[in-house]
């Protein structure tokens, strides 16, 4: 038996030292922290989006197709709103807190979103929303601004 065919029967698993399963949640501790780092750097869609996706606990695919319908009565930045759940086809409700309406608030009015604009539209013009790997990437980046390891952490704050 040649050196390359025992190689293919002995291969390493993908998850081999990697994390596997549920991951830490934020504490609140950490979660103050990366909310004053948004603030302090006038991040305003990072703030909206990590503020929402507290409230709401919704998965990152559907954070990302919110439209701004989805959250407002009018001109308005709703106290609760509903979203179909894509994975499950369920309504889930959750209640929007003065803080993160606020938020959205100064988000949609800066952005100049209309009522049928996705909450958080994508800047590359194939895109019409935040990708979940996008999304990804700025939750990694959060957490790694306050030195916390992003491996250690889930995708949704």
């Amino acid at each position: 038996m040649d050196a390359s065919a025992t190689s293919r029967r002995h291969r390493e698993p993908w998850n081999k030292g990697k994390l596997v399963g549920q991951k830490s949640p934020l504490k609140l501790k950490d979660i103050w922290a990366i909310r004053v780092c948004l603030q302090i750097a006038d991040l305003v869609r990072d703030l909206a989006l990590f503020d929402l996706a507290l409230d709401s606990k919704l998965r990152a695919c559907d954070l990302v197709k919110l439209r701004v319908r989805d959250v407002t009565h009018g001109e308005r930045v709703a106290a609760r709103a509903m979203v179909m759940q894509q994975k499950t086809q369920r309504p889930v409700q959750f209640e929007i807190t003065e803080q993160t309406r606020e938020a959205l608030a100064r988000w949609i009015e800066r952005a100049r979103l209309s009522p049928e604009s996705f909450l958080f539209p994508s800047r590359l013009h194939g895109s019409p929303h935040l990708s979940t790997r996008q999304y990804a990437r700025i939750v990694d980046g959060w957490v790694r601004e306050i030195s916390l390891d992003p491996a250690s952490y889930g995708r949704t704050p």
